[in-house]
């Protein structure tokens, strides 16, 4: 487990992903200390009672269901996986008989690839697009038993209602031994739909099993600087139908025009910049709102 409490340099989404799995523990472990207060308490009650109590033997009826709502919610994700964790479908078809096979895996945040002039939107296509695995990436079909030409795609099965993209800003170079920063412009929109008609010629594949849900982005946290291990964070965040720029201690009003300064940098484009979006957070709109 990375140890945050330091002054040495560390990754926002790294920070991310500890925070989401250390508060559910703490949550976890407190439904757990709660049950089995809850049975030793019914325990002795129920001793109690055998040994000189009016009823005699008999416990409280509504004791069994309160302990085993207990025991369960120890076992099930806490509500802070139930507000940022998601269910991916992993399908592959082997080319050679076909075969389908799938797995659902959870998700707390989708990475995006930052190409030069992109977009979120085609990121997550890009994200749930059939792939072709060929020669060294071959999949092992066991219907086939051997290794064989197959096709990947990712389909977004179950949606979170705090959905977390996080743009892949760095990039280890294995040359140098270290990472470097992708600073390429990616718009990202404040309103995000999942399910976008097909482009002329192109075929339309699901991104996601239940597509016509509505986000709207409510905070992005932004990366300033030239590399993974220096620079600062700071964050922009939606509050009352306000844009805040949060540096440390210092809080200010922003327009909502100028998101657009922390897209990045365009290849047509002189200026040098080393504030960029990295995570961004959608909230899921209410149905009726949609």
């Amino acid at each position: 487990t990375v140890d945050f409490d330091n002054y040495m340099q560390h990754d926002a989404h790294e920070f991310l992903i500890f925070l989401i799995n250390h508060i559910n523990e703490e949550l976890q472990a407190e439904s757990q200390s709660q049950s089995t207060s809850s049975k030793t308490l019914n325990h002795n009650h129920t001793r109690e009672n055998s040994v000189g109590g009016a009823v005699g033997g008999v416990t409280s009826p509504s004791s069994p269901d309160v302990n085993g709502f207990n025991d369960e919610l120890s076992r099930d994700p806490s509500w802070i996986h139930q507000v940022f964790q998601g269910v991916v479908t992993n399908e592959m078809k082997c080319l050679e008989c076909e075969t389908v096979s799938s797995k659902d895996e959870t998700f707390c945040d989708i990475p995006i690839d930052v190409e030069p002039n992109t977009s979120v939107s085609y990121g997550l296509k890009q994200y749930s697009a059939t792939y072709t695995l060929r020669q060294e990436e071959k999949f092992k079909c066991d219907v086939c038993c051997s290794y064989q030409e197959a096709q990947k795609r990712m389909i977004l099965k179950k949606l979170p209602l705090i959905m977390t993209l996080t743009l892949k800003r760095f990039k280890v170079m294995e040359n140098i031994s270290r990472s470097i920063k992708v600073a390429h412009r990616v718009t990202f929109p404040t309103e995000l739909h999942l399910f976008d008609p097909p482009e002329e010629g192109e075929e339309e594949e699901p991104l996601a099993v239940n597509p016509d849900m509505y986000y709207d982005l409510v905070a992005v946290v932004v990366h300033c600087g030239s590399g993974l291990n220096r620079g600062h964070y700071i964050s922009l965040v939606k509050s009352h139908n306000l844009w805040l720029l949060f540096d440390d201690d210092i809080v200010e009003k922003i327009d909502p025009t100028a998101l657009e300064d922390f897209y990045g940098v365009s290849p047509e484009n002189n200026q040098k910049t080393s504030e960029t979006g990295y995570i961004l957070f959608y909230q899921c709109r209410e149905p009726e709102n949609s």
